[in-house]
């Protein structure tokens, strides 16, 4: 290097930890997020009557699978992958769809539509991402608030147990681990110091099940009966099968997803202070179809970006996406040895409870963090923000709701992320643009610059 020459700061997403630190954060991701995974498999095998060693095998290849869809999002190739922090999981917005394809055309007819819609979504992503520009602070902060609103549910089930039609569902025991644990998490996070303060998740998730497993309330049987290696082979349940109704109904699960994956990429990237223009969305986007239709190959099911690994970002401030890339190492090798599997799917859902407490809420307060740079002496961005947040809590508050409507209707209702950005897009095209000759403002502008013609920023 020519003495002199400028050494071009390297932002924080792109840097890259020493190699034991990377790996401690990178299976606090794995910590925060391990029960998303295992959770659509569990419960369709439950829907459509899967045996339990085809559940294992499922449950193994989705492992591996969040482990290759993070690093084709992370690390990525030319035209795939947003390259921020972001880990990739099963999306629970297919769920529905593909029971109903399960019990009609089984396993091979899930997997064929899984194959089709994530070739589709490669081809619309460039397209779709056009859509940024509807994306200003008033809509992108809105969503990333009801991004942790939505979640916090799933929290609070977690803490009293999981099940709430169980007889233990709340009982002292699972509520005192989901307190001790979000104490000790907080603890940490407040009196650590460097690493440490980093760490306080991690170190929280491990307090918690040591001590449940002290009081009975943690069993590691699972452990000692799976096997040490194992994987499960591309198209192990059969050649996939094509037929029309389900690709459509996938198709249109993978356009819900899009939606939510472009939120939380916007999500990220205001949690890490990168711009997420049009082109890191396309490549995103592109990364989740590439991943989804390897996912019906190897026998799992859609991707999308995990929320409650964005609320770990924020929580910690590790911006690193090599950090998340290191999860999806630990991830793939959870697939390839079923008892590292077992040994993380042995903590207890009360402590998994008082940690996301925490990381979850901490999604809400980067969205409020976005929203309080919009103008809210402005009526029609108060409106765009309360309608929204309303119409996106209704599934979590009175699941029950919408389910008279139609299964179409229902996809994207019942989704509160999506249904409070559709919501959020169309408001603010009623109140910031038709009409006042306005051009849309994109999320990624100079948005201070554009104030005095859009009334969004202060």
């Amino acid at each position: 290097m020519l003495q002199g020459t400028p050494v071009r700061p390297v932002h924080p997403v792109d840097e890259v930890p020493p190699t034991g630190r990377m790996v401690a954060f990178g299976l606090q991701h794995v910590l925060s997020m391990y029960a998303g995974i295992i959770a659509v498999p569990l419960v369709l095998a439950s829907a459509i009557g899967l045996p339990q060693d085809q559940v294992v095998r499922i449950v193994n290849a989705s492992f591996f699978m969040c482990g290759v869809a993070t690093l084709i999002q992370t690390i990525g190739f030319p035209g795939f992958g947003a390259r921020l922090p972001i880990v990739q999981g099963t999306t629970f917005a297919a769920l529905a769809s593909m029971i109903l394809i399960g019990k009609d055309y089984g396993l091979p007819g899930i997997y064929g539509a899984v194959i089709v819609a994530g070739l589709f979504t490669v081809l619309l992503a460039p397209y779709f991402s056009r859509l940024l520009r509807f994306f200003p602070p008033v809509v992108a902060g809105t969503v990333i608030t009801i991004i942790g609103v939505s979640l916090m549910p799933v929290a609070i089930r977690w803490a009293g147990g999981g099940n709430p039609a169980a007889e233990s569902f709340g009982a002292p025991a699972n509520l005192g681990l989901a307190a001790l644990t979000m104490g000790f998490v907080l603890l940490i996070t407040r009196f650590g110091r460097g690493f440490w303060s980093r760490v306080g998740v991690l170190l929280g998730l491990v307090f918690g099940t040591v001590v449940a497993a002290l009081i009975g309330k943690a069993s590691f049987a699972s452990v000692g009966t799976a096997a040490v290696v194992g994987f499960t082979p591309p198209f192990f349940f059969g050649l996939p099968t094509f037929a029309l109704i389900p690709i459509l109904s996938m198709i249109l699960v993978m356009l819900v997803v899009m939606v939510e994956t472009t939120a939380d990429l916007l999500a990220i990237g205001e949690i890490v202070e990168k711009p997420v223009d049009a082109r890191t969305v396309a490549a995103g986007l592109r990364a989740d179809g590439l991943s989804t239709a390897l996912g019906g190959v190897f026998n799992v099911f859609p991707f999308t970006a995990f929320a409650q690994n964005v609320g770990l970002v924020r929580f910690t401030g590790i911006k690193s996406r090599f950090v998340v890339a290191a999860a999806g190492v630990i991830l793939m090798g959870l697939g390839f040895f079923p008892k590292l599997g077992a040994l993380v799917a042995s903590i207890p859902l009360p402590v998994l409870g008082g940690a996301g407490l925490v990381l979850f809420g901490t999604v809400a307060a980067a969205g409020v963090q976005t929203l309080s740079r919009v103008n809210m002496a402005n009526t029609g961005n108060l409106t765009i923000v309360a309608v929204s947040i309303a119409l996106g809590v209704i599934p979590a508050t009175v699941p029950t709701l919408y389910e008279k409507l139609p299964d179409w209707a229902g996809l994207f209702l019942e989704s509160g992320i999506t249904a409070a950005a559709i919501a959020a897009i169309l408001l603010n095209i009623l109140f910031n643009i038709v009409g006042s000759g306005r051009r849309p403002l994109s999320y990624t502008a100079d948005a201070t610059a554009h104030a005095p013609e859009m009334g969004d920023i202060h």
